[in-house]
């Protein structure tokens, strides 16, 4: 290795680990600004996450079962997957309970997906944007269903990319593929086809690198139109083909507007309510969640959903969020969305349960 070469090599790894454990966040993004939309209210929550001031809880994942299934001694219908960015990846049940946490390093964005096994047993399959020095890419883990007794949530291995800074991530289904959607933080695109590999660990192929422009991070896939949904912090909402011949083509199907989607554009998350198709987003700067709906020729914007005070406190500054139509539990018996709260009334930063019932009633759909 020549001094030339080294000394290239040390300062990209020191900007790495400036990017994964020294940026500049913080609690209160959206704190005290809260703009207008249809009023709800969060019925269940996690406990914090992270230390006190601590910017920790990002994203979520929701994966629900047609039958209870056991993870770490306890039966349940559905769980939730929450990161925290500063240490790993929590597992909550639909009480808001932890149920396991894996202290898996600095994970951002997470996603959950079926349709691959291992060792001939299907298997749930969670991804998460790691920005760990060492192993910056996509973090994999698996859940088996069928398993009994200490079952749970397990490291299965990582994928490697050339993105310094893994911010937002997504699967979708295509086909009989499943792809992986990675999102770097100054807005760089890549899509692997994911497989299993003789051994039964990961194994990854690289289908698609772009770019998107500036910062992003919101990923969401409708597998029924090929499409996925990208938010770019301060330009608004792209869909592009799931297709990655499509390269770099694209749509702009909603830029920042005020009263619409406010900077910083965050989450956003498909949710399928029978032959409907909502896309939900984080309008972080104004702590509001406009809808979409996605299964007609164009996007159509339908309103936007605050989380107020109630039994529970209310939601602000949202980073990341996720739902799931139809019975996810008695609880939650026609869909459930899930969304980190910047500012919790009670400890530090956590996520909050809302019962799509309450978002559809509110706006009318």
């Amino acid at each position: 290795m020549t001094v030339r070469t080294l000394i290239v090599t040390v300062a990209a790894a020191a900007l790495l680990a400036a990017c994964a454990t020294h940026e500049v966040d913080f609690q209160g993004e959206g704190e005290g600004v809260v703009g207008q939309g249809a009023p709800v209210h969060a019925v269940i929550e996690t406990p914090p996450v992270g230390l006190p001031g601590q910017d920790a809880a990002d994203d979520p994942a929701v994966w629900a079962s047609a039958a209870p299934v056991s993870i770490k001694g306890a039966s349940v219908d559905a769980f939730v997957a929450g990161t925290d960015k500063k240490a790993g990846l929590y597992i909550y049940g639909l009480d808001g309970a932890i149920l396991q946490f894996l202290p898996e390093g600095l994970l951002n964005n997470v996603d959950v997906a079926e349709g691959l096994s291992v060792g001939g047993r299907p298997q749930v399959v969670f991804g998460a944007s790691d920005r760990t020095p060492g192993k910056t890419g996509i973090a994999l883990y698996l859940f088996d269903p069928a398993g009994t007794g200490d079952n749970g949530v397990r490291p299965w291995g990582n994928v490697t990319t050339d993105v310094v800074e893994p911010y937002g991530f997504c699967f979708a289904r295509r086909g009989a593929e499943l792809h992986a959607i990675l999102v770097g933080h100054e807005g760089e695109l890549r899509q692997f086809v994911l497989t299993v590999g003789a051994d039964g660990q990961p194994s990854a192929r690289l289908v698609r690198t772009t770019e998107i422009g500036s910062i992003s991070e919101g990923c969401a896939a409708d597998e029924a139109t090929d499409t996925i949904y990208i938010a770019e912090e301060n330009v608004g909402v792209w869909r592009y083909d799931l297709d990655p011949a499509s390269g770099a083509t694209r749509t702009l199907i909603q830029p920042i507007a005020p009263g619409v989607l406010v900077a910083d554009a965050e989450g956003l998350t498909v949710l399928a309510d029978g032959a409907a198709r909502y896309l939900i987003g984080s309008s972080q700067g104004d702590s509001t969640f406009p809808v979409w709906r996605i299964d007609g020729a164009t996007p159509e914007y339908k309103g936007r959903f605050v989380v107020q005070q109630g039994a529970i406190d209310g939601v602000t500054g949202t980073d990341g969020l996720d739902a799931l139509g139809g019975r996810v539990s008695a609880r939650f018996p026609e869909g459930v969305v899930v969304v980190q709260d910047d500012v919790n009334d009670v400890g530090n930063q956590n996520f909050k349960y809302i019962d799509w019932r309450d978002i559809r009633t509110a706006l009318g759909l």
